[in-house]
This record gives structure tokens, C-alpha cells and sequence, in this order.
């Protein structure tokens, strides 16, 4: 399995390894050292285990959230919403990250946040650019497409308790703060 334990008297050691042991963040979305997620404890295993017999039904939940912002948003030039390729592979919607085209970013992030919706930037910083990862083969400007969408991706809720209603809501409320 994926447990372990570090002892250490050395108190710099200890700090360095709850830092890796978060994926090599200090402050979130910001890699300091290359990481790994090793933060389960056995109450998360516990969780996982009842959950995971309702894996199929949670990804449909998703899927079909998905699908709903994407016909919300299919017209609308200012958004770009996630690709569904329904032919080969089934999409499960880990997040709902849309690309805005011409959009005020921060201001939609803020329209939402008063309008009581949570959203969220994932990846502000690409990862070439991120401290624990930095090469001197690479500096800002070799990755154009990298970093336009890190300043121009944004992700919607989604969970397996949307309902239509709240679906409803969340994209309304995008589509005001677009359209004006």
C-alpha cells in the first residue's frame, strides 16, 4: 500500500517532508520541491471503500452536469467549455474547466463569489514556471499555449449533488457576467 512513516529529530527534515508529502507545496498551487499526495489516513479509507461502490453512478451524476454546462455554454464565443469526445471514452468530470475568450477572469471569479458560487482557478502558475521545476532550458514565453490558458481557464462546481436547478443558477450567472 501507499503507507508509511518518517521519524526524524531534524526539524528542517520534518518541515521539508510535510511539504513533499503535499505535493511540494507550501503555499497552494505553488510547488516549491516535486512532491507526491501521500495524505491518507484511515478515516479517508474508510470513506473510500463505502464510496467507492457508487463509482458508476457518481460519474454519471458528473457527466451529466457536464454535458449541462457544455449545451449552456455551445453558442457562446466568450467560452470555450471542455471537449466530450462520446464516441470512444466517457469523460468523469474530475473538474469543469473552461477556457474564456475575451473575458474578464477575475471579475467573473468575483460576479460568482458575490452570487454565493464557488469557482475556481486550479493552475495559476504552468508548471515550467513553478519554482521546484524551473530549468534554464525553459523561461516564460517557450510555452505560449501553456500560458495563455493559465490565464484564461476558470472551473465551474461540479459534484455528484448538482442538482438542475443549482446547474441552472451557476450558468446564468456566468452567462450574465459574458453577455454584458
Amino acid at each position: 500500500g501507499d503507507g508509511g512513516a518518517i521519524f526524524t529529530n531534524d526539524d528542517e527534515l520534518a518541515d521539508k517532508m510535510r511539504i513533499v508529502v503535499n505535493h511540494g507545496m507550501t503555499v497552494r498551487y505553488y510547488h516549491d520541491y516535486v512532491g507526491v499526495n501521500s495524505r491518507l489516513d484511515s478515516m479517508q479509507a474508510a470513506v473510500l471503500d463505502i464510496k467507492l461502490k457508487h463509482l458508476d453512478e457518481y460519474a454519471e451524476a458528473r457527466l451529466k452536469a457536464g454535458k449541462y454546462y457544455n449545451t449552456a455554454f455551445a453558442n457562446n464565443p466568450k467560452i470555450t467549455p471542455p471537449y466530450i469526445a462520446e464516441d470512444y471514452t466517457t469523460h468523469v468530470f474530475h473538474q469543469y474547466t473552461m477556457v474564456l475568450n475575451d473575458v474578464d477572469r477575475d471579475g467573473l471569479m468575483k460576479h460568482l463569489n458575490d452570487k454565493g458560487i464557488a469557482c475556481a482557478v486550479y493552475y495559476p502558475v504552468p508548471l515550467h514556471m513553478q519554482k521546484a521545476y524551473i530549468d534554464p532550458r525553459y523561461k516564460e514565453g517557450d510555452f505560449p499555449v501553456t500560458e495563455h490558458l493559465s490565464k484564461s481557464v476558470m472551473s465551474l462546481p461540479i459534484h455528484t449533488e448538482l442538482t438542475e436547478e443549482i446547474q441552472k443558477e451557476i450558468t446564468d450567472a456566468v452567462l450574465e457576467f459574458v453577455n454584458k
